[in-house]
């Protein structure tokens, strides 16, 4: 790991949480993440499954998180699988976890070797009733890959058919919706490396360069920060790339008079930033670009108003909507007649403005929590109002991320370049 993990309280807590939505005498399984092949044998780089590493701090394949709350024997209530190193391990692939180790990251005490699993599972369910297993429920999600969650549900729904199965999702998503405070300063310095890239860029970018080398510039500093790169495919979109919304080439020179849309965001400690911003090629804004960009920016910070606890994204997204209409009616992009006519479900500004405002943020980019659930204090949301005018070849979007508080909003990103004057003073300096 290059990174700093969290305290090990922070894991210990999670599980407490987690066990006081179990139902008595249950069972709970989470399983890393599969190494995933590409070709030959050839492999991805791993990523561990997030709620795992939620619970218990250990990021490495082939691991196993088992609690069991009521087991009789208390020593046999938290549990971790791990994959046992040998010589050829260490030589070819390197250092895995000891079970020491294991243990002062986790806070868990009773520690096996994978090969134990079996043994120990059955001597567990001899006790069980209820047995929470792991899927992926995001509502986003599109599943076409078998992973070691959906194997092992299989496994073991054929293999102890009489228990009674429960969902760990809905739990998961209501805990890590809500940010605890080593969980906020994570993301913070996920931001804060996000920032030095950015501010890298502003004297590097010039007409002429290729998009490619922005991101190049970019991973130099994430890497060089300890985070392992990207929380996501980057998006370096100048001119018209700009309107397209996941662009991810990235092998268009930026030419004098683009605007190159910077969608881009470190990753620190598997928790990730999610930064957007709109930069003119040659260090100037146009009059249209500067009023297009003040609009964006407007719209970005009515939101930042409405993120408050008691609001619901859907309600949210329908004021977002209309603080973007009458910007676009400034700008000429669309008139009153529009408006009259425009269908409810479709509503006029979607031509120039077609994608949600915000979405959770945390352990994956687009994380889990429930769209309809209020929101509450501890959330972290992006922001990202954006604007397209495809026949201009300009697109605009800016996007901070951002801790709901009780008393308004911990911006993460306060300290990155927004305002157009700023930015045009470090383009030029």
């Amino acid at each position: 790991m290059k990174y700093t993990p969290l305290p090990q309280s922070f894991y210990i807590n999670n599980r407490a949480n987690y066990i006081q939505n179990l139902e008595p005498g249950s069972i709970a399984v989470f399983q890393s993440n599969d190494i995933m092949p590409t070709n030959a044998d050839g492999t991805m780089p791993f990523r561990q499954n997030n709620d795992l590493l939620y619970l218990s701090g250990i990021d490495q394949e082939e691991s196993i998180l088992v609690i069991c709350p009521g087991f009789p024997d208390t020593s046999q209530r938290e549990i971790l699988f791990l994959k046992e190193t040998n010589e050829h391990i260490a030589i070819w692939e390197g250092h895995k976890f000891t079970k020491s180790e294991a243990k002062e990251i986790s806070g868990i005490e009773s520690i096996y070797w994978l090969s134990e699993f079996d043994r120990v599972f059955n001597t567990l369910m001899a006790e069980a009733e209820y047995v929470y297993l792991n899927t992926n429920e995001h509502i986003r999600a599109d599943i076409i890959v078998e992973t070691r969650d959906s194997r092992f549900s299989k496994w073991c729904q054929n293999k102890y058919p009489l228990h009674n199965y429960k969902r760990s999702a809905p739990i998961m998503h209501k805990l890590r919706a809500i940010k605890s405070q080593p969980e906020i300063d994570t993301l913070q310095h996920a931001c804060n490396i996000t920032e030095q890239g950015f501010r890298r860029l502003l004297s590097f970018i010039k007409p002429g360069i290729m998009e490619y080398e922005i991101e190049a510039e970019l991973l130099h500093e994430f890497v060089k920060n300890r985070s392992r790169g990207f929380a996501y495919e980057p998006i370096i979109a100048s001119g018209f790339n700009a309107c397209v919304l996941h662009y991810t080439e990235n092998n268009r020179e930026c030419k004098d008079g683009d605007i190159i849309l910077l969608d881009v965001g470190a990753e620190y400690a598997n928790y990730n930033a999610d930064l957007t911003r709109s930069i003119p090629a040659n260090g100037r804004y146009t009059q249209r670009q500067k009023d297009v960009y003040n609009s964006v920016l407007k719209v970005q910070r009515e939101a930042m108003d409405m993120l408050r606890p008691g609001n619901v994204i859907s309600e949210y997204h329908k004021e977002v909507g209309k603080a973007m209409e009458s910007e676009l009616l400034k700008l000429g992009l669309i008139d009153k007649k529009d408006i009259s006519n425009q269908d409810p479900k479709n509503p006029a500004y979607k031509k120039y403005f077609m994608h949600g405002t915000s979405h959770h943020l945390g352990l994956d980019v687009h994380d889990v929590g429930n769209v309809y659930r209020k929101m509450e204090a501890g959330m972290v949301f992006t922001v990202e109002p954006g604007i397209y005018i495809r026949e201009e070849n300009l697109g605009i979007r800016i996007e901070n991320d951002v801790v709901i508080k009780e008393d308004g909003l911990l911006d993460l990103m306060g300290n990155i370049p927004i305002e157009v004057e700023e930015i045009e003073d470090l383009m030029n300096s």
